[in-house]
């Protein structure tokens, strides 16, 4: 690296140390859907989960680095992300911020880090490659958690509404013994032991004290998580306490129905998957008579 370069390279970072100061001491402007959200119920029970991780140790630096992004940086910077998909992962928004920050600081540091190694072992590389390259390995994987809280909240949505299927089964049973609404929740919900399950529990055992009845906190819950069967389950169930209805058979329906649904998306899915490799299968086929009939053709080509 000539000395040019470096005086480009020290001056980069030197303008870009006093970029990163201004924008530390100019005051942000809050976000109004962001502050809104974090009024929101949801958002309050979001911090109280934060506090409790605080309270039981569970806080690492992520969350340390979170808090002071979320102080410093503006809302627009952290991509779109859904509350849901947090509330799903049970994800604090400052752990996810912590996450980002890290990620995109990782990215930032890994191209200069293989370009000092590439130097030393006397490989020059112009000034523009480890700068350019540093910032798009940083913008990709600051963008990467996002892409994660949504691949693993869909597939934990998935996994939930397989639970709520069985959880809603249960309930029917339990209404057909004679249990009543709020005791047939609370019987299903401690059958199973997987977090779907204990995700109920918690909620109906928060209605006992804060004055919600179980129907109106499934149907929260499923505006918190984004999964609407848990509207159409809090209905039912309110015609149930409230009327005093029978719903045996609405409840055995609806869980039926959410199954063939499932099933039917199960099987659309390994369709496409099916689809998709009609193609590599027909390229090996092809692959493979080219190979049985290569041998022929060069003992022809041979012989004549």
């Amino acid at each position: 690296m000539s000395g040019l370069q470096l005086a480009i390279l020290a001056g980069s970072l030197t303008g870009l140390g006093f970029a990163v100061v201004l924008w530390a001491l100019v005051p942000v402007s809050p976000d109004l859907g962001d502050v809104l959200r974090r009024l929101s119920p949801e958002g309050a029970r979001m911090a109280q989960q934060q506090r409790i991780q605080v309270a039981a140790g569970d806080d690492d630096f992520r969350d340390s680095l979170g808090r002071w992004a979320g102080r410093a940086l503006p809302a627009r910077v952290w991509g779109a992300v859904s509350a849901q998909d947090l509330a799903v992962m049970r994800v604090t928004p400052t752990r996810f911020y912590g996450e980002k920050v890290t990620f995109g600081l990782l990215g930032l540091m890994i191209v200069p880090f293989l370009s000092g190694v590439a130097w030393i072992v006397g490989i020059s590389l112009p000034v523009f490659v480890p700068v350019l390259g540093s910032l798009l390995l940083g913008v990709a994987l600051w963008y990467l958690p996002n892409y994660n809280i949504t691949d693993d909240a869909k597939k934990a949505r998935l996994e939930y509404t397989r639970s709520l299927g069985a959880f809603i089964d249960l309930v029917a049973l339990e209404r057909n013994g004679g249990s009543g609404p709020r005791q047939s929740m609370e019987a299903a919900a401690g059958v199973g032991d997987s977090w779907p399950f204990k995700r109920l529990s918690e909620e109906l055992a928060r209605t006992r004290w804060s004055g919600v009845t179980p129907w109106d906190a499934m149907r929260h819950l499923g505006e918190e998580l984004g999964i609407p069967e848990m509207h159409d389950f809090a209905d039912i169930m309110r015609l149930s306490g409230e009327d005093g209805a029978q719903i045996y058979t609405i409840l055995r329906a609806r869980s039926s129905s959410m199954r063939e649904a499932m099933l039917s998306a199960q099987k659309a899915q390994a369709n496409e998957i099916s689809e998709r490799m009609t193609l590599p299968m027909s390229l090996l086929g092809v692959l493979f008579l080219v190979i049985l009939v290569s041998p022929a053709m060069l003992g022809l080509l041979a012989t004549g």
